[in-house]
């Protein structure tokens, strides 16, 4: 029996004998079960722990890890069982290789998830604050961090390859001039957005129009800026346009100004025509939506077929829906107050008079 086993240890196959297979098998087997063990502390113990804790930061960082350390074990796993064969040197020097790479990408995976969760975090930390500059700051930090961590990695990996990075670089500053001239649209579009956000015409959320688009920001970028349309579409616009572009803020304003004509009919005595003033005057002093800091009514002008009352003021809000619903108070109060005065508003109207010799 013990005979009989020493052959099948040593029986090849494919030029490896089985017994090697058996501890291959044995590692991967293993690596197995320090995974699942793994998950199980991360997945319940350390997170029994974390939710005993005020903050969600440690609840987020769990789950970004959990993953990324699990594939990790078991492509160590993997790579131990791999080398156990004894294969070629050429194939191992292969196999070690693409094990790099994948954990490379495996360790840059893991940072990527890293900075989501931060910078999610700090996002909700961010929407507290009254200034909207750290709110639009948040995301390309997210982004300055991630190609970053990229080019590290890719740096590492050339270099643990067995190549030049020196030598790469040398090759990249040959064509370093195409490449400028390739990318000067990048660099101008990358100065665009550093003056947007030096100079803040606009933060995220604001309703902005300019000769390109009109609609509410959505994301500042590197290279452009999304605007969402009042039809739902989305506008992309590169910064270098943007910057040289007049950009008009509209929830800038403090309040929103209301400028109107009111026409009544020629019927209309002077005697009512100031009770109509002092009616309208009335209106706006009285509704609470009308900014009491300034305002306008007066007889202007003789028109064509009315006589034409300028009422002219603003609203405290400057809410788009707010602002209407301000604007048909009004209007209906001044219909109300014209009905009770016993004049009428007047429309465009010709009267011919017909004379006989």
């Amino acid at each position: 029996m013990l005979e009989w086993l020493k052959s099948l240890a040593n029986y090849q196959v494919l030029g490896i004998p089985a017994q090697k297979y058996l501890i291959a098998f044995a590692v991967l087997f293993a690596s197995l079960l320090v995974r699942k063990i793994a998950r199980a502390i991360l997945e319940k113990h350390f997170a029994k722990l974390a939710e005993k804790t005020k903050t969600k930061l440690d609840d987020l960082l769990l789950a970004a890890i959990s993953k990324p350390v699990s594939l990790a074990i078991l492509l160590a796993g993997l790579l131990a069982a791999l080398l156990v064969l004894g294969l070629p040197e050429d194939t191992e020097h292969i196999i070690i290789n693409i094990a790099i790479v994948l954990f490379a990408a495996l360790g840059t995976w893991l940072v990527f998830r890293l900075i989501d969760v931060i910078a999610e975090y700090v996002g909700t930390l961010t929407q507290k604050t009254e200034s909207k500059l750290d709110d639009q700051l948040v995301p390309l930090i997210r982004k300055t961090a991630k190609i970053f961590v990229g080019v590290v990695a890719f740096v590492l990996i050339v270099q643990n390859m067995g190549y030049s990075v020196s030598g790469l670089l040398a090759g990249l500053g040959l064509g370093g001039l195409a490449f400028a001239l390739a990318a000067k649209d990048t660099v101008s579009n990358l100065f665009g957005s550093a003056m947007i956000f030096t100079d803040r015409p606009f933060c995220i959320g604001d309703w902005i129009k300019t000769d390109q688009a009109e609609g509410t920001v959505e994301a500042v970028g590197f290279r452009s800026t999304k605007i969402r349309s009042f039809a739902k579409t989305l506008i992309t616009v590169p910064n270098s346009v943007l910057a040289n572009s007049t950009i008009n803020n509209f929830s800038a304003m403090p309040k929103r100004r209301i400028k109107m004509t009111v026409g009544v009919t020629y019927e209309t005595t002077a005697d009512q025509m100031e009770q109509a003033l002092e009616a309208v005057k009335k209106i706006l002093r009285e509704h609470e939506g009308v900014d009491q800091e300034f305002f306008l009514v007066y007889f202007t002008d003789f028109g064509p077929s009315s006589l034409d009352i300028l009422v002219y003021f603003f609203t405290r809000t400057t809410v788009w829906e707010d602002y209407l619903k301000v604007r048909q108070e009004v209007n209906l109060a001044i219909m109300r107050a014209l009905e009770a005065l016993g004049l009428s508003i007047a429309f465009p109207s010709q009267t011919v008079y017909l004379h006989k010799e």
